[in-house]
């Protein structure tokens, strides 16, 4: 068993010979020129770049979700099932802001006084 599994029939010219050697090289020299493409500085920083703005964009569509999910839940505490404001809610919530704000005026007036 001695035989390789190419077909040996006929031997091979110098030409052939130096032909294959030719279509190799250029495939290496095409690998190689591909390898440094991909590990070239630049090309790395792009790559990274790409992945944290895609990474910074899902994080902020999955924030922007929660917070309108929180914001219609909110909303849906103040208004009724046909969209009209339910003044029995948002009265005393007003009047809360109201006193905080008014507190906060004061602690400041206290300061500077």
């Amino acid at each position: 068993m001695a035989a390789s599994s190419k077909d040996t029939s006929a031997p091979r010219t110098t030409a052939q010979i130096e032909a294959d050697i030719a279509g190799t090289r250029d495939r290496l020299a095409a690998t190689l020129d591909e390898l440094a493409m991909r590990v070239h500085p630049a090309t790395v920083a792009a790559q990274t770049k790409a992945k944290l703005r895609a990474a910074v964009e899902q994080k902020a569509g999955k924030a922007y979700v929660a917070a309108s999910g929180a914001v219609e839940q909110v909303t849906s505490k103040f208004v009724d099932e046909d969209g009209r404001p339910r003044p029995e809610r948002i009265v005393p919530v007003a009047l809360v802001g109201i006193g905080v704000v008014l507190l906060v005026a004061s602690a400041k007036r206290r300061r500077k006084g």
